[in-house]
């Protein structure tokens, strides 16, 4: 047994409302530079839709993450080594900027500065790239809210696999139409693709904490790593020619503070925590032939720290004593392994995904309310899953490879959990059956339910910092979170020039606040 701790990330659905302000602060705080205009390390996508690259869920055409080859053993979907020499210079599974989106903005001094007449002057949209007249056809939120879905929703990876494998067909007419919101960011994932495509070696593992970060240095711009990741969560800056992605926001949280689109979540649905993992498991966990297994099989490889026994090995390993205190503390670990609600999205790929997801059953109430019973009552509820507007089966695609076990599963916990505390909070007497169907007594369902429904800001984010002794030096880094920073990942610090005004201190007056005009006066 080969202890390692990971710091993993659990979304709750249900209380996702598209807001993206986390995709909003996301940008503000790492991509609002050149170079990477069309770059989202944060979105949130409309389901049913296709997501973010066009159809990225598609990976008979995009070849990412793993499968197994006839004896058995991963292989990268892309190929080899003698296949990525042969695409180096015309790789066919690289998303071209069209299947992501034309960046976008507007001609506004055409409105400032319009003469006085009778017309209404235009502001004509122009590539944020290019600078010149630019057509906008697609966007990274062009679905929201189901927008386009009648003519756009059949293109669902998920909608074509139903109807292709299954023979079920999803219907987008209005009295049928469903949806829900798919925040994603990197799953920095224990078997990650990405790192395994980079032929440079500048993609890496943290060993600390697990998060997968690009070396700015080592970079080439080879993009396999685009490619490699069947989340298409690597993105390519077309100015400085590296690579880049999401970084957990590792400024923050190693000074103990959660990533920015935790931190600014209007609907406090995301809880980050750390998880001891046996590392000598990965390979075989991901190497589970039935694709049905792999969520089960993940789900075996995290230890528990209350065990003596792995607790010792960890200290052995080098974990520290307040990292393993926090694993038995963390709001991950009880989602996923204590509680099961969580699910991992896409395990088919076999990158074993650390970001996890708890699939939304709200629809489930409004559903059986709008036929005139009561919306929260356990047994409505019960019957109603498998009737549930969100197909169910749509859900398994995406977390159990199809398995709707587990999905349904958790759906009846959330059930059972709403319905138990409604009756609690109306002083009623609850009615303990279905806690014993879904296998749960009173005490840990209203453990579950302070955990999803009331917990603190320490609950929901039992982070670790990354070391007592380089906290304070760690803090500066924390504040600004950026690639622009002094000391970030391999982008050189401010612009000659420039003012962080972030660590100023408000005193005196900074070279670079102001323009120098000729004659050295400012």
């Amino acid at each position: 047994m080969r202890v390692m701790a990971q710091l993993a990330m659990v979304m709750n659905l249900d209380k996702c409302i598209g807001c993206h302000t986390c995709s909003v602060t996301c940008k503000q705080t790492w991509t609002n530079r050149g170079g990477v205009e069309y770059v989202w390390f944060n979105n949130v996508e409309a389901r049913p839709g296709q997501g973010y690259p066009r159809r990225y869920e598609d990976q008979r055409q995009w070849r990412g993450g793993w499968t197994l080859d006839r004896r058995g053993r991963l292989k990268l979907r892309g190929g080899g080594r003698l296949r990525k020499l042969a695409t180096l210079f015309a790789n066919p599974d690289l998303p071209e900027l069209d299947d992501y989106y034309q960046p976008w903005t507007y001609d506004y001094r055409s409105l400032l500065e319009a003469p006085l007449g009778d017309d209404t002057p235009v502001a004509r949209p122009n590539s944020a790239i290019t600078g010149r007249p630019a057509s906008v056809r697609w966007g990274p939120n062009w679905e929201d809210s189901l927008g386009g879905i009648p003519e756009h929703g059949e293109a669902d990876p998920v909608v074509a696999k139903l109807r292709t494998e299954l023979g079920t067909r999803i219907r987008f007419e209005f009295e049928q139409s469903f949806l829900f919101y798919l925040p994603r960011i990197c799953e920095h994932c224990l078997n990650p693709s990405c790192v395994a495509s980079c032929p440079s070696g500048a993609m890496y593992k943290r060993a600390e904490d697990g998060i997968v970060l690009v070396d700015q240095d080592r970079c080439r711009g080879w993009r396999m790593c685009v490619s490699g990741c069947p989340y298409k969560k690597v993105y390519f800056n077309h100015k400085t020619g590296k690579a880049e992605k999401c970084t957990f926001c590792y400024p923050r949280v190693e000074v103990g503070q959660p990533t920015i689109c935790s931190e600014t979540c209007v609907g406090r649905l995301r809880y980050i925590g750390v998880l001891l993992y046996d590392a000598d498991r990965v390979t075989d966990a991901a190497k589970v032939r039935d694709e049905r297994e792999l969520y089960p099989a993940q789900r075996d490889i995290f230890l528990d720290p209350d065990d003596p026994a792995v607790a010792a090995a960890a200290a052995r390993a080098g974990i520290p004593h307040d990292w393993i205190e926090a694993a038995r503390r963390s709001p991950v670990r009880d989602l996923i392994c204590r509680y099961r609600v969580a699910l991992p999205l896409h395990p088919e790929y076999r990158t074993m995904p650390m970001v996890w997801y708890i699939p939304p059953l709200s629809p489930v109430v409004d559903a059986v309310a709008e036929t005139g019973f009561d919306g929260e009552d356990a047994g409505n509820l019960f019957g109603a899953i498998d009737a549930l507007r969100i197909p169910i089966e749509y859900l398994a695609e995406l977390f159990t490879a199809g398995d709707i076990g587990p999905v349904r599963d958790s759906l009846r916990k959330l059930a059972a959990m709403r319905t138990y505390m409604r009756s609690v909070n109306l002083d009623e007497p609850p009615d303990e059956e279905p806690l014993r169907a879904v296998g749960l007594d009173a005490d840990e369902l209203a453990s579950m339910y302070r955990l999803l429904a009331i917990a603190k800001y320490d609950e929901r984010y039992v982070i670790p910092t990354a070391g007592i002794g380089d906290a304070h030096e760690l803090e500066s880094l924390a504040t600004t979170c950026s690639l622009d920073t002094d000391g970030g990942p391999g982008m050189g610090g401010l612009r000659s020039g420039s003012t962080d005004l972030v660590v100023w201190d408000g005193s005196g007056r900074p070279e670079g606040m102001f323009p120098t005009l000729r004659g050295g006066r400012s």
